[in-house]
């Protein structure tokens, strides 16, 4: 289970905005991709010792991600997404007086890669970090709280696109997980965060891997770390 980090799970909706906004009624995203020089010469933050090693656990995450014996696939699918983002939420709001939109003008994940959020219309618009994040965590929240997606009491069955609902849930709070170690790692460790979100992190791929919720092209941002993560069989 996810409580090896220590934290207490929050109830559904105390730890994301209470903003309704226009954007926050689509939940499609889009990547754009600018090519400038290289500068990536220098190792990012997040990929310097000792910090890529600084884990909460050791061992592999395997046995963490792996569907129980007599559970439901879906209650395991509904069950970790809800956990994932409340956990991913606790470490943003440790980042909020940080990440704003003088320092934060796009939600970039690194050179090159900046994320677009997709309005009511359908039109891709650039949008401040912090105004993005807003977007994305009130859309997943109200799903979360739609019981015809994600029944919590006894009866209702979850409906059969579930698994097509979390993956895109999975590719949004990855921008979240990358936008942080792109943009916020030096704050990070200034907390003394880094075992908790190196683990959450690594609990989070090691899940998206077992069940296929995420795309190879999606995870390209923070490829090496996970490269990394896979050589030193924390996640398989």
């Amino acid at each position: 289970m996810m409580n090896f980090l220590g934290f207490s799970f929050g109830k559904k909706g105390n730890k994301t905005s209470k903003h309704k906004s226009a954007g926050s009624s689509s939940s499609s995203l889009n990547t754009t991709h600018s090519h400038h020089g290289s500068s990536m010469s220098s190792k990012p933050l997040y990929l310097s010792n000792p910090h890529v090693n600084n884990m909460l656990v050791r061992g592999n995450f395997k046995t963490i991600v792996e569907l129980p014996k007599y559970v439901d696939l879906n209650e395991w699918l509904a069950f970790n997404t809800f956990e994932f983002f409340n956990h991913i939420n606790l470490f943003y709001g440790s980042m909020t007086n940080f990440c704003t939109s003088q320092t934060c003008p796009t939600m970039s994940a690194g050179p090159g890669v900046e994320y677009t959020w997709s309005d009511s219309l359908s039109k891709k618009v650039k949008l401040p970090a912090p105004q993005y994040i807003d977007y994305m965590t009130t859309s997943i929240q109200n799903i979360l709280n739609d019981e015809t997606i994600f029944p919590t009491k006894a009866g209702p069955d979850f409906p059969r696109e579930l698994p097509s609902v979390v993956k895109k849930m999975f590719s949004q709070l990855f921008r979240l997980f990358a936008h942080i170690y792109h943009d916020h790692y030096d704050k990070v460790l200034a907390l003394n965060e880094e075992p908790h979100f190196n683990s959450l992190f690594a609990h989070f791929i090691s899940f998206a891997r077992e069940f296929d919720l995420l795309e190879k092209k999606e995870v390209q941002p923070l490829a090496e770390l996970i490269d990394s993560m896979l050589k030193n069989g924390v996640i398989s």
